[in-house]
């Protein structure tokens, strides 16, 4: 058996851009004890976006940075779903619940990203990737059983499952882009986080929800800012491009087991029966969806 070592690195990708969102659950918790949720959304993907535009840029040119009339909707989609949408709801759905709440939410919704795989891009799982992908969910509602507080807020909620919704539209118009992109993957990440983060600004600006903040606040955006989003959806749109949209999602529901383990290391959280079965089923889900794409060798050109 012969395994594909595109594939393979594009799976290190996404695996390392889940830790880093994991580690986001805790930060984002912390600063919006000082920051409000869209100011705190606005100044992360603005600095994202400013880094990368910079980098861009320099490295290959302001020609790199600039895109054509018909790249313009496609853009403005992407900007609007991933980096508007999805990191302004997922902020207010930390506002107002408890990230164990939030993940339960997000990865639920992740599942949504097979339907519109079927409908849109007729990527079609095999039996054995609907089977990996039936147990994830099993361990998502197995690991979360008795923690989920619905009384801590409605608002929360929907805006945890907008969230959800806005990323699953972003990663299959992602994918439907990227599979047939040649282009730099980074020229195209920048494009749409500024379009995003200049919606978020506004927003900011509009509802007057503009702030100052402190010392400690401003590393905690930095942070984010520069490594776990300008990094990190540099390396998520990098691996799109090789990964099946839902077999790019599913992966995400690891953050389930990560923040489990930083949770259990950092914060002394307890792991129940319940979250150790629910690991070892996403665990045993995720495995069993890629094994078969990992099996197959590389893809035929322009077929990913």
């Amino acid at each position: 058996m012969k395994i594909s070592r595109e594939h393979a690195r594009a799976l290190a990708e996404i695996s390392f851009v889940t830790f880093l969102w994991s580690i986001s659950k805790i930060l984002i918790k912390i600063g919006l004890g000082e920051i409000n949720p869209l100011a705190f959304a606005a100044y992360r993907y603005t600095i994202a976006s400013s880094i990368l535009a910079l980098v861009v840029v320099c490295r290959y040119g302001i020609d790199a940075a600039t895109i054509n009339r018909r790249q313009v909707l496609v853009f403005l989609l992407l900007g609007f779903t991933g980096y508007f949408v999805a990191p302004a709801l997922q902020f207010l759905g930390l506002y107002y619940l408890d990230a164990v709440t939030v993940t339960f939410v997000l990865d639920l919704t992740r599942f949504l990203v097979l339907i519109l795989s079927v409908l849109f891009l007729k990527e079609i799982p095999s039996f054995i990737q609907l089977v990996g992908i039936a147990l994830a969910l099993a361990g998502v509602l197995a690991f979360f059983h008795g923690s989920i507080v619905v009384s801590e807020g409605i608002t929360g909620l929907f805006a945890a499952f907008f969230s959800g919704v806005g990323l699953a539209a972003f990663t299959v118009l992602s994918r439907h882009y990227l599979r047939g992109y040649r282009g730099n993957v980074v020229s195209l990440t920048v494009c749409s986080m500024a379009l995003g983060s200049m919606m978020l600004l506004g927003a900011t600006v509009l509802t007057q929800n503009v702030m100052a903040i402190s010392l400690n606040g401003w590393i905690i955006v930095l942070w984010l800012g520069v490594v776990n989003t300008a990094l990190a959806y540099v390396l998520w749109n990098h691996a799109l491009k090789v990964l099946k949209a839902y077999e790019h999602s599913i992966v995400q529901n690891t953050m389930l087991v990560q923040t489990a383990l930083l949770a259990y290391v950092f914060l002394n959280e307890s792991l129940t029966p319940y979250k150790i079965l629910g690991i070892v089923l996403v665990f045993v889900g995720v495995l069993v969806v890629q094994l078969r794409p990992l099996m197959s060798g590389p893809s035929p050109p322009g077929i990913p």
